[in-house]
């Protein structure tokens, strides 16, 4: 709690109740009251309690703690790419991915007073997404742990010509003054968010394409990794992410993060499966679960 800005104390102990009185309505999110992800939460399950959390793995523990029924994490975006640590925070978690959701990102520049902004306060990927918007204006920008704290610590701090880079939601929330709007370089920003829960949940038939995401660890033989895509492309499985990296200082063996169309108990899925754990050694599948936009 005292991680928090003084502004958003209030609000993340008035949203922690309320999860602690609901918990299988809860939604913990990473970030400050207002965050994107917070946005993201409310919009994917408006019935929810949103629930606020400091890290990334705070929000995991709030979730495998019983303290919320889900967790809606972001885990790529369309301008920056991945987020940092997800792919070693999901296999540790033991939690299930049950959905997928997407969320246009409108970055906002607020402020608490009328003086000329000098200074942008925000998390490093909001500050990238906007740096010409920035640049053009001479704004000097400051990087932050969240979008939304750097909101609540420009309301609290009030330094003149200090602003925020943050959602709309986070200057109703935090009193301040939308000096800009929609300020982000590129017009299709959008983040996507995989919603993690303890028991995994298989979707039901009719639902429409499904994705199965899961990781695997590649041989260090040569040609392993064409070897283990041999399956899929055999048996007509597309394959939509393929994302390699390094865990531990060996570098030696390479283990990957994948999406698929389809999920087991589909023939060709099986076939492709089994193929691609003979020529690995392990195979750990994260969870299936419905499309929510198409990929092909």
């Amino acid at each position: 709690m005292e991680n928090y800005p003084a502004p958003a104390r209030a609000l993340v102990a008035d949203l922690a109740a309320k999860a602690a009185a609901d918990p299988a309505r809860a939604v913990a999110f990473q970030g400050a009251p207002g965050a994107n992800s917070h946005l993201a939460a409310r919009d994917y399950a408006p019935d929810c309690v949103p629930l606020p959390c400091f890290a990334f793995e705070d929000a995991i523990d709030a979730v495998r703690n019983g303290d919320a029924a889900r967790a809606i994490i972001p885990i790529e975006n369309s301008l920056h790419g991945r987020v940092a640590d997800m792919h070693f925070l999901l296999p540790e978690s033991g939690l299930h991915i049950v959905d997928e959701y997407f969320l246009r990102i409108r970055h906002c520049l607020m402020a608490a007073d009328t003086a000329p902004v000098t200074s942008a306060v925000s998390h490093p990927q909001a500050l990238g997404q906007c740096r010409h918007y920035l640049r053009e204006r001479g704004i000097q920008p400051v990087s932050y742990a969240d979008t939304a704290g750097a909101a609540a610590l420009v309301a609290e701090t009030k330094v003149p010509g200090e602003a925020a880079i943050a959602p709309y939601l986070a200057a109703e929330l935090y009193g301040l003054r939308l000096v800009a709007e929609n300020i982000e370089d590129s017009d299709d920003n959008m983040t996507r968010f995989l919603v993690l829960s303890r028991e995994p949940k298989m979707p039901v038939a009719g639902v429409g394409p499904v994705m199965t995401t899961f990781l695997f660890e590649v041989k260090n033989i040569p040609a392993a990794l064409y070897k283990a895509m041999g399956g899929f492309a055999t048996n007509g499985v597309n394959m939509t992410k393929l994302e390699s990296y390094q865990r531990g200082a060996s570098f030696a063996a390479t283990e990957f993060f994948c999406d698929i169309e389809g999920m087991p108990g589909d023939p060709a899925i099986d076939r492709a499966l089994a193929e691609l754990e003979f020529h690995t050694k392990w195979v750990r599948i994260l969870g299936s679960y419905r499309q929510a936009r198409p990929r092909t």
